[in-house]
């Protein structure tokens, strides 16, 4: 372009493709742009890395403005999380910074996306299995309303109180800061494992409101450390916000319609996949360990969901079958008349 800033295309719709994914999901976007970048697009780690956390920066505050006009974040949390998070995400920066430029640095950091990335694939499992609970307990309300008994105010589902646990939250942050520095992957994965382990009875959305929000500081810090001592390129990064932008927009618009659980069980999928890649596994276990998983996941699934009171198919399957049923249900009947008509 004639102002000095070369777009590639290639990355502006591997933008697009990665904001539309982001804005369906919720998920932040470091664990599929920087493995992308890595992997089909040939750029050095530390400069995916920076160039992602300069585009997350720019794209998590519209996030976070939604959960806070819902009410949906508890801005404790977001406070004790941002001690820790907020000068260690700068720090991780420093520290890969100090341990060189050379290919050894480059590589440590590969390995540590490939790990940051198996948790975040994690992180996806947890928080899809946490809303499967929640669905089966509302499931259970209802069936208990339907049999005429009432629920008391003990008995009805609402957000549990919590208790406060400063030092905690403060490591966690300290740690998953660290991470982001380093990978640009954790804050919206990582980060919000560790909520869940510490603070099990906080409600899906005030969950994923406090994650989202405590990572706008978070992630500004990471990407003003990576804009001054990281590996930042202004084209590779311009090319990613003018896809990105649309896409959590139009993600955002298509996020009611989409099966979100689908996306995200394929989402878990590539960030195996990818995790895996950057470790260094070869193709042939690589493909051993995800076939392993598309067969037993989904049975697993199924009697997790059984356990929670909860049909074995989800309703989406379920109204598919249903669907391609009545199908060919007209077929065969017509069929079955044709069969039966007198002939000449």
């Amino acid at each position: 372009m004639g102002d000095g800033v070369d777009l590639d295309l290639l990355l502006v719709a591997a933008g697009l493709v990665i904001g539309t994914v982001v804005g369906m999901t919720g998920m932040g976007g470091g664990a599929l742009m920087t493995p992308a970048l890595v992997l089909f697009f040939g750029v050095p780690p530390l400069a995916a890395v920076s160039s992602d956390l300069v585009v997350s920066a720019v794209m998590k505050p519209v996030g976070g403005v939604v959960h806070l006009r819902r009410r949906t974040v508890d801005l404790r949390l977001v406070g004790l999380l941002c001690v820790g998070s907020v000068p260690a995400a700068f720090c991780g920066v420093l520290v890969s910074r100090a341990l060189g430029q050379g290919a050894g640095v480059q590589q440590w950091t590969k390995t540590a996306l490939g790990v940051a990335l198996l948790l975040a694939a994690t992180g996806l499992i947890v928080r899809a299995y946490q809303g499967m609970v929640a669905r089966g307990e509302r499931a259970a309300a209802r069936a208990a309303r339907r049999e005429g008994r009432d629920l008391g105010p003990a008995e009805t589902p609402t957000v549990a109180p919590f208790r406060l646990r400063p030092v905690a939250t403060v490591v966690v942050g300290l740690v998953g800061g660290l991470v982001v520095g380093m990978t640009s992957v954790g804050s919206g994965s990582l980060i919000i494992i560790a909520l869940l382990a510490l603070y099990p009875t906080l409600s899906a959305a005030s969950l994923v409101g406090t994650d989202l929000v405590q990572a706008v500081p978070l992630v500004a810090s990471a990407a003003l450390g990576h804009l001054l001592f990281g590996d930042f390129r202004l084209d590779l990064t311009a090319s990613l916000l003018i896809g990105c932008l649309p896409g959590v927009y139009l993600g955002a618009r298509l996020s009611s319609r989409a099966p979100g659980g689908l996306v995200r069980r394929a989402l878990a999928l590539v960030l195996l996949a990818s995790g895996l890649k950057l470790l260094g596994v070869g193709d042939t276990a690589m493909l051993a360990t995800l076939a392993a998983v598309v067969v037993v996941g989904p049975l697993l699934w199924m009697w997790a969901r059984t356990r929670h009171g909860l049909p074995a198919r989800a309703r989406l399957i379920t109204t598919a079958l249903a669907r391609a049923g009545r199908r060919r249900e007209p077929a065969s009947a017509t069929a079955a008349e044709e069969a039966a008509a007198p002939r000449g």
